[in-house]
Order: structure tokens, then sequence, then C-alpha cells
């Protein structure tokens, strides 16, 4: 074999050949057909086949709800990080640092305020690629300030929820957030204030046993998987077949635990308009004053 065939050919093969991305083409977790996945983010990572709703990164999620694509990122406080100093397989502050390099957040909560509709809004977008969205001491602290942020601007709160509920790596300090997040939509119910829950695929857990489901009104995205325990769980433990679509958007809409199920392309326009119907009381109409405290009666007196 001469010198052109074992230098030359190889060569010019090597400068034809044409390298592809990795993540040039996405797989459609629904119907498997393979989709340009410029194009999916062009359609807001809705299939172009079958309509399914996939996950959506954080930054995306936001730039999607807010008027052109235009807020600001809240600075939100820290809390301590590895309160058990717990390990199974790893180090939690090792899956931490993972977590952290692959989502390119620093937790599972996300916070910014901009406009939706015209209407000064705080936004709170859960984060799945970290730690599956799931809730911990961090978490509890940056829902607290999302709702104190709200109420000090007079703004109501929008949340997308997307999480596998409570981290386990944070045992009992991680169902505290449940009565604590409680506290944060109290705040803002308190203080006349719109809280409006966006629940998307999947929300499950400790989150929908808490703030997930306490919002004045309830949105779910389409086929969304919405519920405490899996359906499988569920099941297995009642020992009988469930409905078709149980635990999905359409099933509790059908069933009364949302108000409405809407698309991805369709939701910054309606959160505009709950947004404006939910802040513009009618002219001459005033919400009524809060209670007067009750007087305490005085405690008798060693006399009587």
């Amino acid at each position: 074999m001469s010198w052109i065939t074992e230098y030359v050919r190889p060569k010019i093969r090597g400068l034809l050949r044409r390298e592809v991305p990795d993540n040039l083409w996405t797989n459609c977790e629904s119907c498997g057909q393979m989709v340009l996945t410029k194009e999916l983010h062009k359609n807001l990572n809705v299939c172009p086949h079958c309509s399914h709703h996939m996950k959506a990164p954080v930054a995306e999620r936001l730039a999607w709800t807010f008027d052109n694509g235009v807020f600001t990122r809240i600075e939100l406080p820290s809390a301590p990080i590895d309160p058990l100093n717990f390990r199974d397989q790893k180090k939690y502050t090792d899956r931490l640092k993972d977590a952290r390099s692959k989502s390119h957040v620093d937790e599972s909560l996300v916070v910014a305020h901009g406009t939706i509709g015209g209407h000064p809004t705080v936004v709170a977008v859960m984060a799945f690629e970290f730690m599956a969205g799931t809730m911990g001491a961090a978490f509890g602290e940056r829902f607290v300030a999302a709702a104190r942020l709200a109420v000090l601007q007079k703004s109501p709160l929008v949340i997308f929820t997307a999480s596998g509920g409570a981290r386990m790596q944070e045992g009992a300090i991680s169902l505290m957030q449940m009565p604590r997040t409680t506290i944060g939509v109290q705040m803002l119910k308190e203080a006349g204030l719109p809280y409006i829950v966006v629940l998307t695929n999947p929300t499950t857990g400790g989150v929908t046993a808490s703030f997930a489901m306490l919002g004045d009104v309830q949105i779910g995205e389409p086929n969304a998987l919405i519920g405490f325990a899996g359906p499988r769980v569920i099941q297995d433990t009642v020992r009988e077949k469930l409905p078709e679509g149980f635990q999905r958007s359409e099933y509790l809409l059908e069933h009364g635990m949302l108000d409405m199920v809407v698309s991805r392309k369709d939701m910054r326009e309606t959160l505009g308009r709950l947004i404006g119907l939910l802040t513009s009381a009618p002219e001459g109409i005033t919400a009524p004053p809060p209670p007067a405290p009750e007087k305490q009666p005085a405690a008798p007196t060693a006399a009587e």
C-alpha cells in the first residue's frame, strides 16, 4: 500500500467529516418523535407532533412569561448547606455541587420580577433540573422572600411548580418547609394580593400537599402529572385499576381541583388577563377593612 492510500485519503476523509452536535435533536418523551432542538425551542419546548409540553429550563420559562422577555432576578437568602451532614452514596454537599454545575442555577427556586400584561408581578419558578425541584430549607427561605417582595411591591405572586417533593437529604427540615411556605401564602392573602399557581409536569409530594394547591387561581399545563403519591403507588395500595388520565391536568380540571388548563403559548396572555381582573376592583368598590382585634378581658385582681 502506497503513501497515497495511507496518508492522503484518510486526511481528505477527515476534512470532509462533519461533527454533529449531541443536542441537535431532541426525542419527545411522549410520542417518541425526533424534533430539531432549535425548532423545539422556538415552539416553547412543546412537541410539534403531539403537543406534549416538555420540561422547561428556568431562564426560558422566565423569558416566556414576562413582557418582551424582560425581567430582573432577585437575590435570595441562603440557608445552611448541609444541616444534617447527610451522606448516602455521595455526600449531600457533593450532590449540591453537581446539581449547580449541571443546572446553572444555585437552588430549586428562582425568583424574578417584571411585568405581565403591563402589570408588575413577582414570578417564582421551580427548577426541576436542580435535584428534581425538591424542597429544602433554602427553598423555604426563598419562597417566603418572594412573598415578602410581592407584599412590599404590592404585586401578585405567580409560581410555576415542578417538583418531586421534599428533599430527603434534609429529613424533617425539608418537611418543615410545608407549613413555612403556607405562611408565605398567608402573607399574600392578608395583604389582599393575588397568588396564582401554574402546575407543570410533574408536581408531586409535599409540594402538592402545601403551597402548590393554595392558589387563588389554579392553572395546569396540558397533561401535567399532579398529585401527592404517584399513580403506581396508589394503584398498588388500593389494588384497583385507576381511571384513564388519573392525576393528569385534564382529569383534575374535570374533578374540580384546577380552574383551567392552559397551553404554554397562551400562558402569558392568560396570566396578564387574570392579574388584570384580580388587581383592579370596579370603580367605587374598595376592599373591606380588616376586622378590629378582639379586646381581651382584664385579669381578675386579688381582691376579686
